[in-house]
């Protein structure tokens, strides 16, 4: 998403008939009441509702949503639908369906959690280049999460223009990162986990757990392997999740990735190497912190840093 508070700070000026200045101004005396235990974005909800400004029935752009909403309505083109998983949490079986819509301004993913909603993925009733309506939507870790509250379904409008298919990165400090921002940072790697093992489904990659997917039943499980780094951009430090082909970016083969013993020895090379990281935010409520989740690595490029630099 783009800098998506500059946006509904702007949208609210509009609605109110008041200066961006102002709006900020009461944004800042919000947070100040709450003794800064709310974000900006947050702040900028309250000082609306507070206006008379209802942005829960007001429909926005996909660049235009901001993370803690919790009645946002969106129209989408659909780019991606991901396999329906299933899962069991607390002793209770249920489901799960992704997908991502986009539209002229950025992309989003889509988290269905409701079971009519998911059975419309799997009855195909909505496909890739279907364009929805989603109303009544959550916004968490820059995802829209819809309940059994919510609602999507196929609209008529037509989408003609060109619509955002990339993924949006944007560069910033992490002192700066919110939960929910899809960031692309220069740091520098301070510290190196061992790495975590589990295995998966050869059939479907869902995980296996003793020797059992919950699809195809008993499995001979491949190996897969999870990474816990810690990244210093300068401005601040955030522990990080890296999976699969990331690990093989950061610099790790596989054939150390599962010896612990030539990890232990890859691992004192990989100290203090600076790299860019592209990735999300996401807030961990297992341990109430942030963590970044990996989705590239690329090499510093010294001729595209001196053009960043020169801009």
């Amino acid at each position: 998403m783009v800098e998506n508070y500059e946006r509904l700070i702007e949208k609210i000026s509009k609605a109110a008939n008041l200066s961006v200045e102002d709006i900020e101004r009461k944004v800042e005396a919000k947070k100040a009441k709450l003794s800064g235990l709310i974000s900006k974005e947050g702040a900028a909800q309250i000082v609306a509702a507070e206006l008379g400004i209802n942005l829960d029935k007001e429909r926005m752009k996909i660049s235009e949503i901001v993370n803690g909403m919790r009645k946002a309505n969106v129209i989408g083109k659909v780019i991606e639908i991901f396999p329906v998983r299933s899962y069991n949490k607390n002793g209770r079986d249920g489901k799960v369906a992704n997908l991502r819509i986009a539209d002229e301004s950025g992309n989003i993913r889509v988290v269905l959690w409701d079971t009519n909603h998911i059975g419309l993925i799997e009855r195909n009733e909505i496909n890739i280049n279907d364009v929805v309506e989603i109303s009544n939507a959550g916004v968490r870790n820059g995802e829209l999460h819809l309940s059994g509250f919510s609602d999507i379904k196929k609209s008529n409008e037509i989408m003609s223009g060109e619509i955002v298919r990339e993924k949006i990165f944007l560069t910033k400090k992490l002192s700066d990162a919110r939960v929910g921002d899809s960031l692309k940072i220069r740091a520098v790697i301070v510290q190196v986990f061992e790495p975590r093992y589990f295995e998966v489904c050869p059939e479907c990659r869902k995980r296996v757990i003793d020797g059992e997917c919950k699809i195809h039943g008993k499995v001979s499980g491949m190996k897969r392997a999870l990474l816990n780094l810690v990244l210093d951009d300068g401005s601040g430090t955030i522990r990080c999740v890296a999976f699969g082909e990331v690990i093989n970016k950061i610099g790790i083969s596989e054939e150390e990735i599962f010896s612990l013993e030539k990890f232990e020895e890859r691992k004192k090379n990989l100290l203090g190497e600076e790299m860019i990281f592209f990735g999300n935010i996401k807030s961990n409520s297992l341990y109430g912190t942030n963590e970044f989740n990996v989705e590239n690595v690329e090499e510093i490029n010294a001729e595209s840093l001196i053009k960043e630099m020169e801009k």
